[in-house]
């Protein structure tokens, strides 16, 4: 633990030295440009701003284009004024171009953090397909194969003696003569005095 404390001691002094640093250099060169008082001081803090507004869209795992254009903008503004102050510029007779450069700083500043803080990340195409695959219902298993109900058994035909198939037919024959209707099996069965089966086992063969 103690170990760990120290390395971020370590990188948090290193990152002040050079912030403080760059931040001095991004004011001296605003004053050379012609950017006094207040102006030359909120430079620095305009570009470190979008340092941290793209970095910290960097971390955020979407898409990066945007953020590392801005960065790498910011960045650019940030080294170049380390270098125009380490004694390659002529602070007291500050090119057109660069008083041109600072005098347009504002508005690219702007730009860049409005972007990178007020547009909507894009998430990776893999995310969406994910996110699309758990959307996606899980099948339901069909129910089981319920099995076929079989038909009772059928019961043996009951057996009919051939003279009784006769003298039936002569009963049904005397029906007919008499009502002029076939004759049915509950007055069969009444006129031959057998029982239900039997009758209609003789209703049957007539």
């Amino acid at each position: 633990m103690r170990a760990r404390l120290a390395r971020v001691d370590a990188v948090l002094v290193q990152a002040l030295i050079a912030a403080a640093l760059s931040f001095a250099h991004l004011h001296d060169v605003a004053v050379a440009a012609g950017q006094d008082g207040w102006k030359a001081w909120a430079y620095p803090v305009s570009v470190d701003l979008l340092l941290v507004a793209a970095w910290r869209r960097l971390r955020s795992g979407t898409t990066k284009t945007a953020a590392w254009c801005w960065f790498v903008v910011a960045l650019t503004a940030s080294l170049g004024a380390n270098v125009a102050t380490a004694g390659l510029l002529d602070l007291g007779n500050v090119p057109a171009w660069l008083r041109i450069l600072v005098a347009g700083w504002p508005a690219v500043a702007f730009l860049g953090g409005t972007l990178l803080a007020h547009t909507a990340p894009e998430t990776d195409a893999g995310a969406e397909v994910i996110e699309d695959q758990e959307d996606e219902p899980e099948p339901v298993p069909e129910p089981p194969a319920q099995p076929a109900i079989e038909a009772p058994p059928q019961p043996p035909p009951v057996p009919v003696p051939s003279a009784l198939v006769a003298h039936a037919r002569k009963v049904a024959a005397e029906h007919h003569a008499r009502t002029g209707t076939p004759i049915d099996t509950p007055t069969l069965r009444a006129r031959l005095g057998v029982p239900v089966p039997m009758a209609e086992a003789i209703a049957a063969h007539l």
